[in-house]
């Protein structure tokens, strides 16, 4: 999941970041209104925190502008404020603002919010996906195959929840770069290969695959259900 914070206190933008990062997101930082929209309108995010009062334009110009683009209008956005008025609550919700924190806030309640945010921008209502003998706990960031605990890396970990949220779509290369990495990060396709490969041989003993799709992506789909279909293609052939 990548996040675009919006915030112009430097402070507490780099707490939010460190902690953000230290549970396994990828997180990106712009301190002004136009940066954020400059932002949004090149890039690809899960997630918007968004504070209100930024300079050169305001958060609430930000939000307007993303939900009439058409790229940005379904993005989760969470609003900060410093103001807790009922008139500024209104008008954030009004345009577009699937939920609100005033600030001073507390980080567990705000990375809560992050994760239910998640869920609702992917219409899932659950925090454990289930594909198969794989479990995955979104709140807890722990994946489980046949009831034993996989040992994934962070990047291991975004890739899986990725595909568990796309089952049976594909992936390209390009759509995981832009959600698993920051700004600056040099991700070549061949380090995305690398992950790919490993995560693939720590879920396969569960029935589970990977298809790779040359030129297209990647695609993760029950190995008995791949297994049905190449027998099925091979007579077909045959």
């Amino acid at each position: 999941m990548r996040i675009l914070i919006a915030e112009d206190d430097s402070v507490l933008a780099d707490w939010l970041t460190r902690s953000l990062r230290q549970s396994g997101y990828a997180v990106d930082h712009v301190a002004s209104g136009l940066e954020a929209d400059s932002a949004l309108a090149a890039q690809s995010f899960d997630l918007l925190i968004l504070d209100l009062g930024l300079p050169k334009l305001s958060g609430l110009e930000v939000l307007k502008r993303l939900r009439a683009r058409p790229t940005t209008a379904m993005m989760p956005v969470l609003i900060l404020t410093a103001s807790d008025s009922v008139e500024e609550r209104v008008k954030g919700l009004d345009l577009g603002a699937d939920d609100y924190m005033a600030k001073p806030f507390a980080l567990s309640e705000l990375e809560a919010r992050v994760r239910a945010l998640n869920r609702r921008g992917t219409g899932g209502g659950h925090t454990v996906i289930q594909h198969g003998a794989l479990h995955f706990d979104q709140v807890g960031r722990i994946a489980h195959l046949n009831g034993q605990m996989l040992e994934l890396s962070a990047r291991e970990m975004g890739l899986l929840e990725i595909l568990l949220k796309r089952t049976g779509r594909l992936v390209s290369k390009e759509q995981l770069v832009d959600h698993l990495c920051e700004w600056g990060e040099e991700v070549s396709n061949n380090a995305i290969e690398v992950y790919v490969h490993r995560l693939r041989k720590k879920i396969e003993s569960g029935g589970l695959r990977i298809t790779t799709v040359r030129g297209l992506g990647y695609c993760l789909e029950r190995h008995q259900a791949a297994s049905q279909a190449g027998a099925s293609q091979a007579g077909a052939d045959a």
